[in-house]
Parts: C-alpha cells; structure tokens; sequence
C-alpha cells in the first residue's frame, strides 16, 4: 500500500517587535547569526517567495528550489533551481507532484498574508529592536498556535509555533 505524503508548509520569518519585514525592499536590520539560522534551516528544501522578495534578492538561494509567485504572467527567470507559478494553488499542486515534504514560505509581505490560514507551522525570528518599516508581518491569533520551541539568542529569539489541531 502506497502512502502519499502530506506538504508541510512553514512560513519563516524574522519580525521586529513592532511587525516590521521590510523596508524599501530590505530587511532593515543585519543580523548575521539570524541569518545563519535562516539559511540552517531552510537549507535543501524548497522555498516560496513573492516576486518582489525575488526583485530584492535578484539569485536563486543555494540548494533550495526557488517558487516565485506573481500575477505577472509575462514574467520569466530561466534558471535550473527557479520555478515560476501565477498562484499560490499552482506552486502547491507543483510541490505535491514532486513529493516533497514541506516547503517554507519566506516572503514577503502579501505571501504570508495569503498562505498563513493553510500554514502548518510558524518558525519566527523576534527582533528584539523596533525599527521603521513598510512591509508587516500579518497579524496572528495566537489562539490558534501552541508554541512549541523558543531560543534566546539576544538579539532575536526564535519561536516555532504548531497549529492547533481542531476537535
């Protein structure tokens, strides 16, 4: 009997205390240990980003699959690790069809919008600094997340949140 695995998604993402994720298509902040755990973390797994977090980045991250998600249909990148989708149920189904077991969403602003009601898990790197900003973190009910991990690493801690199974 064949079992059909099931796509974790993960949304990733560092937050500064006042929801801050970007300014003026950066990150404003530089926190190389952060950093570190991001690309730890994500490392060898597939992640999605909105076109404009691709526009900030302008490569493909190392040995991870890049889904970049626009509406722009004449949008094109040709690159062996890049998979362009106009959809969020597009790059799902794209997932699926190649049998990975979870993807992490990584931005920006409008992606994690749309994707945390399907989201599985929550892995969020608090700045522990307010800082100015254009592009916030969606509001989550944390009613609906059990924290499960939490690291102290001064200038951030991370906190990884399950969603909670419903009765």
């Amino acid at each position: 009997m064949l079992f059909k695995l099931v796509l974790e998604k993960i949304i990733i993402a560092a937050i500064s205390k006042n929801n801050v994720i970007g300014l003026n298509g950066k990150v404003p902040w530089h926190i190389p240990e952060e950093l570190i755990h991001f690309k730890n973390t994500t490392l060898g797994f597939p992640v999605i980003m909105g076109r404009k977090t691709w526009d900030s980045l302008k490569k493909p991250l190392e040995n991870r699959l890049t889904i970049i998600l626009t509406h722009k249909t004449d949008f094109s990148f040709s690159h062996p690790n890049v998979v362009i989708c106009n959809a969020i149920s597009e790059a799902l189904s794209f997932c699926t069809a190649k049998d990975f077991q979870k993807i992490f969403i990584i931005g920006g602003q409008e992606i994690f919008e749309q994707m945390i009601p399907i989201t599985d898990k929550l892995i969020i790197s608090e700045i522990q600094t307010e800082v100015e900003g254009d592009r916030y973190f969606p509001t989550i009910n944390y009613e609906e997340w059990e924290l499960v991990y939490s690291l102290d690493k001064k200038e951030f801690i991370i906190k990884e949140y399950l969603r909670k199974k419903e009765n």
